[in-house]
């Protein structure tokens, strides 16, 4: 097995997909362009969900990329073995292309070819789709592996729940998947099978086949176009081929883990709950440190929300272990020398780290007050329940989220009144960290009329605040789009006055009224920019440009109306502060 490093990973995963006549794309952002369901990128097929859905993509029907992800749902999971909050996830596509037989031949010949991974084909076990009434046994997938060299014993059939994806929503596309996983150590018992998660067999890549469309009705019907979508988590791979127990023993985390122990001192990593608590520092860290290059800042909703909570939290595990909260930017620091080669977004580290830093000092004000208090409230407890306004008063004077009065409760054997807190967080913040735990749907949440309209929307409010503000340097930090409102963030020193609203809104409505024409061209970055596209986001060589004639110009993945006119009458209902120097708009079409 080769024993590579981060790096070479990621070149050999572009120069194996560039001979297969991929296009090798950019890592989106953090922050889905188009998707106001989830609040990252929670996956590398995420961003290109339109292209899934039949949309032409610029770079052709083959691609391949290293996708930025993050998740949180396993959040307290974070300091096992395998459980980050980042990770890389190593992606290919078929965007109406090849299908089985060729996702299949090139996954096993990057796994086993001596010029890549290099495992032996003995090490492997494939599962596949057993079948059932919505769609039949994947014999074809099966079949094609036993062609390849992997024996009939290495390969298991198993159900809808461990060999199917999707559809990411109640309807759309999905199908069956099969995955490849490591074989290691001996059995739990002559029923174990990939199924089984006693960790002798380890997942190490997911080729899904989407074949089928799901109807509202229910039904699995054959989808026109047929894709393939691919994912190999790269922390989860190197550990596997470098030989070792944790993705935190890999050469992405050793630098971290070095740094959150030398900060710590005279701590034995014979104590479980010693590492566990430095592995929390070193993923929370990392995370916060690429969410604050994709744009995130510390705040009370959204992805600031999580943000300040992982900071939080890390901030916590650091104050056990005894690490000064000043050395906090010093880890980060070691996380950004680890990949400001590979991620220009981290290119600026004085915003990285004075961010993480602010944040660090809010919360060191008044954790130990926040703490003090929390002991207290503990003293006349014993087994019971921590009522929601006193967990609320621990968020909203000492800064404390939910979460951590959660973790800290169970410590002691406690239990807090959850949804009395959210009660009270609705009724005296009117703001909620909406979306923090919704699923990952994929695309729009909806890609009716009303969502498409208030998306072109948002492209006029983009540009009518740069003109009413006379600042071309506003731009979006952020948009949220339901079938009742858009929510568009953006960049701002203070209020808009009324006056400026008033602009704004009667700005925008000129342009619906003009009835002016939406029309998009595909070309590349540099022509975009030429012709002065507003660029919100990372793009590769070709780019999609949507034009509302004469007015705007924005790089965008769609869809939109075809003409303004068909968009209404525009009306702001609020403006106010997001979080420092970021302004909010609600608004909708009436």
């Amino acid at each position: 097995m080769n024993n590579l490093t981060a790096k070479q990973l990621r070149k050999l995963w572009g120069e194996f997909f560039s001979s297969k006549n991929h296009a090798i794309i950019s890592s989106a952002s953090l922050i889905p362009e188009n998707d106001p369901t989830v609040l990252f990128t929670t996956a590398g097929m995420h961003p290109l969900v339109p292209y899934l859905m039949g949309q032409k993509h610029p770079r052709g029907k083959r691609l391949a990329n290293v996708q930025k992800c993050v998740r949180t749902g396993d959040i307290d999971d974070v300091g096992d073995d395998s459980h980050c909050t980042f990770f890389e996830m190593l992606g290919s596509w078929s965007l109406g292309d090849y299908f089985k037989e060729d996702a299949i031949k090139f996954s096993y010949e990057f796994l086993t070819g001596k010029k890549y991974l290099g495992i032996d084909k003995n090490q492997l076990a494939i599962s596949v789709f057993e079948g059932d009434s919505d769609a039949p046994r994947d014999e074809e997938s099966a079949k094609i592996w036993l062609e390849c060299g992997i024996s009939l014993k290495q390969i298991y059939y198993l159900p809808k729940k461990n060999n199917w994806w999707g559809p990411p929503g109640l309807t759309g596309p999905c199908g069956p998947d099969t995955e490849m996983f490591i074989i290691r150590g001996e059995k739990c018992s002559s029923e174990c099978s990939p199924a089984c998660d006693c960790g002798h067999f380890l997942e190490i890549w997911n080729d899904v086949f989407m074949q089928y469309n799901k109807t509202s009705e229910g039904k699995f019907e054959p989808l026109s176009q047929k894709n393939v979508d691919t994912g190999m988590g790269l922390e989860r791979t190197l550990c596997i081929i470098q030989g070792k127990k944790s993705v935190y023993e890999t050469d992405v985390f050793v630098p971290i883990m070095h740094a959150v122990s030398t900060f710590a001192g005279g701590h034995t990593l014979d104590d479980k709950s010693v590492v566990r608590s430095m592995r929390i520092v070193a993923d929370h860290i990392r995370t916060a440190v690429f969410m604050i290059g994709d744009g995130v800042i510390p705040s009370n909703v959204d992805q600031g929300y999580i943000l300040r909570r992982l900071i939080r939290r890390a901030s916590r595990f650091a104050k056990q272990l005894g690490v000064d909260f000043s050395n906090i930017k010093e880890i980060a620091k070691v996380v950004l020398k680890v990949y400001n080669d590979d991620y220009s977004e981290l290119k600026n580290e004085t915003l990285i780290i004075s961010e993480i830093e602010k944040e660090v000092q809010k919360f060191e004000k008044t954790l130990t007050k926040g703490l003090s208090e929390f002991e207290k409230l503990c003293s006349y407890l014993a087994g019971e329940t921590i009522s929601g306004k006193a967990a609320f008063k621990l968020y909203d004077t000492y800064g404390f989220p939910i979460e951590m009065t959660q973790e800290l409760a169970h410590e002691k054997g406690l239990k807090v009144n959850e949804e009395a807190f959210h009660a009270a967080f609705r009724e005296h913040q009117k703001l909620s960290q909406a979306g923090a735990e919704q699923k990952f749907k994929g695309g729009l949440a909806d890609d009716g009329e009303t969502v498409i309209k208030l998306h072109t929307a948002t492209h006029l409010l983009h540009k009518a605040l740069k003109v009413v503000l006379n600042d071309d340097t506003v731009s979006q930090k952020g948009s949220n789009i339901t079938s009742e409102r858009l929510r568009f963030d953006f960049n701002f020193s203070r209020p808009m006055t009324e006056e400026e609203i008033r602009k704004t809104e009667d700005l925008v409505n000129e342009q619906i009224k003009k009835s002016l024409p939406v029309t998009k061209k595909e070309m590349t970055v540099d022509e975009a920019k030429k012709l002065g596209a507003v660029g919100l986001f990372k793009y590769d060589e070709k780019v999609l440009v949507y034009f509302i004639d004469g007015f705007s110009t924005e790089f965008c993945g769609g869809p939109h109306v075809q003409n303004t006119s068909e968009l209404g009458t525009f009306r702001i209902q609020k403006e106010q502060s997001s979080s420092a120097g970021i302004r909010r708009i609600k608004a909708i079409l009436e």
